[in-house]
C-alpha cells in the first residue's frame, strides 16, 4: 500500500503477489494484488488476481465489480455484459455503498446500455426480413421473445381467483383471426354508441359504481375505487342474468349480442357492460377470476390520453374496433384525458378452448350446481 502511495507500481506488485501466495485463502490480498497491477498496467495479472479472488468468494463485491470493469476496458462486451449484470444484482444488497462506488456503477450502467442499444438495433434488423410473412400470431411471439431476450419486458402467468384450465396457453392479447365475428360487432360500434349516449343523458340507478366492496373489507388497491363512479359500469347481463331494465333502453345493442357465440353458463355468464372512466382515473393492475374465457373490449368513445395493458404489451383503443385479452394476465387501464372513456365489454370463450371442451366446462358447474343445490 506504501509503495502505491508512493507511485511505485513494481514494487506494489512485488509486495502484493509476496503477500497473496503467503497466505493464498486471503480474499483481500487478492484484491490488493488486481489493484496493484491494475496501477502497474499489467491486465493479465490483475485478470489472475480477480480470478483467484472470485475462486475462493463468487459473490464478491468487489472482485465482481473490478472483473467488470476489466472486460469492459479489453472489449470483452459478451462477458462484459454479463458481469455487469452481476454487480448490478449484487449492489441491491448493500444500500450503503460510498458514492465513488456508485459512481463506478453508473459507468457500467451506461456502458450496458449502448450495448443493449446495440444489441437492440442488430436484433430488430434481423428480424424485419420477412415481416410481410408473418401472421399476427408469429409476429406477437417473435416480438415477445426478443423483448425477453433483449431485457425489455417480462412474461406474465395466468393469476385465476377462480377457475384454471391447464394447457391453456397464456396469451397476453389473442389474435383477430380467432374471432370472425369482430367484423359483424364492430359494424354496430355507430349505433351501440348512440344507445349508450341516450341512456347516459338519463341514466337513472342504470350506472352503478364497478367497485362494490363488502362492508369491513381491509384496505386494499381498489379501496380508492369503492363506490366510485371514477370507475362505472351499466349491465345488460350480469353473471348470465339478463337486465331488462337496460336491455329495453338499449335493444339494439342486447340484439347484436344475443347475435354472437358468447360464452353462456346459467348463472355465470357472461357478462356484458358498458364500462365508462372518468377523466384522470385509473383501474389498478389486477388479474381476473377464470382463463376459460376471454374478455372483448369494443371501443365506442376513447378521447386521446386512454391506455391498456395487459402483461407486457400496452395498447390504444380505437373507437369502434374491437380486442381480446386473457383477464387473468396482470392488467390495468387509464384515462388521462379530461374527459370520459368508454368501452363495451362482453364475455366469450377462450379461443384456444374446443366445443367440447367448452362443453365440459358448462357441464361442470351445472354439476357442481345440482349437487350443492
Amino acid at each position: 500500500m506504501a509503495a502505491l502511495r508512493a507511485g511505485d507500481a513494481p514494487a506494489a506488485i512485488l509486495a502484493a503477489r509476496e503477500a497473496a501466495e503467503a497466505d493464498p485463502q486471503a480474499l483481500s490480498l487478492w484484491i490488493n494484488l488486481a489493484l496493484a497491477c491494475r496501477t502497474g498496467g499489467d491486465t493479465p495479472g490483475e485478470r489472475e488476481a480477480l480470478e483467484r479472488a472470485l475462486d475462493l468468494d463468487r459473490l464478491d463485491f468487489t472482485a465482481q465489480l473490478r472483473m467488470a470493469q476489466l472486460l469492459q476496458r479489453e472489449g470483452e462486451e459478451t462477458k462484459a455484459l454479463i458481469a455487469w449484470d452481476g454487480v448490478r444484482q449484487l449492489a441491491q444488497h448493500f444500500p450503503g455503498l460510498p458514492d465513488a462506488v456508485r459512481a463506478e456503477l453508473s459507468v457500467g450502467t451506461a456502458y450496458c446500455e449502448t450495448l443493449r442499444t446495440r444489441i437492440a438495433q442488430a436484433t430488430q434488423a434481423a428480424l424485419s426480413s420477412d415481416t410481410d410473412a408473418r401472421d399476427e400470431t408469429e409476429q406477437r411471439r417473435i416480438d415477445a421473445f426478443a423483448g425477453v431476450a433483449l431485457g425489455q419486458r417480462r412474461i406474465f402467468m395466468n393469476e385465476c381467483a377462480g377457475v384454471h384450465y391447464p394447457f391453456l396457453p397464456a396469451d397476453e392479447f389473442f389474435d383477430h383471426r380467432h374471432f370472425p365475428w369482430f367484423a359483424a360487432l364492430e359494424a354496430e360500434a355507430g349505433a351501440i354508441r348512440a344507445e349508450l349516449e341516450a341512456l347516459l343523458a338519463e341514466p337513472g340507478e342504470a350506472v352503478r359504481p364497478y367497485v362494490r366492496m363488502e362492508p369491513g373489507s381491509p384496505e386494499n388497491k381498489w379501496t380508492a375505487l369503492d363506490g366510485s363512479l371514477d370507475w362505472s359500469a351499466c349491465f345488460l347481463w350480469e353473471y348470465g342474468i339478463p337486465n331488462a331494465a337496460v336491455i329495453e333502453r338499449c335493444p339494439h345493442t342486447a340484439h347484436v349480442l344475443e347475435s354472437l357465440p358468447l360464452a353462456r353458463i346459467p348463472g355465470r355468464a357472461p357478462n356484458a357492460f358498458f364500462s365508462m372512466l372518468r377523466p384522470r382515473s385509473r383501474i389498478p393492475a389486477h388479474t381476473g377470476v377464470t382463463n376459460t374465457r376471454a374478455i372483448v373490449h369494443l371501443a365506442l368513445d376513447v378521447p386521446p390520453g386512454c391506455g391498456f395493458r395487459v402483461g407486457g404489451e400496452t395498447r390504444q383503443w380505437v373507437e369502434g374496433k374491437a380486442f381480446a385479452f386473457d383477464d387473468t394476465i396482470e392488467h390495468e387501464a387509464w384515462n388521462d384525458s379530461d374527459e370520459r372513456r368508454a368501452v363495451l365489454i362482453i364475455d366469450a370463450w377462450n379461443p384456444h378452448l374446443s366445443a367440447r371442451e367448452c362443453a365440459a366446462i358448462s357441464a361442470y358447474f351445472a354439476a357442481n350446481d345440482l349437487a350443492l343445490g
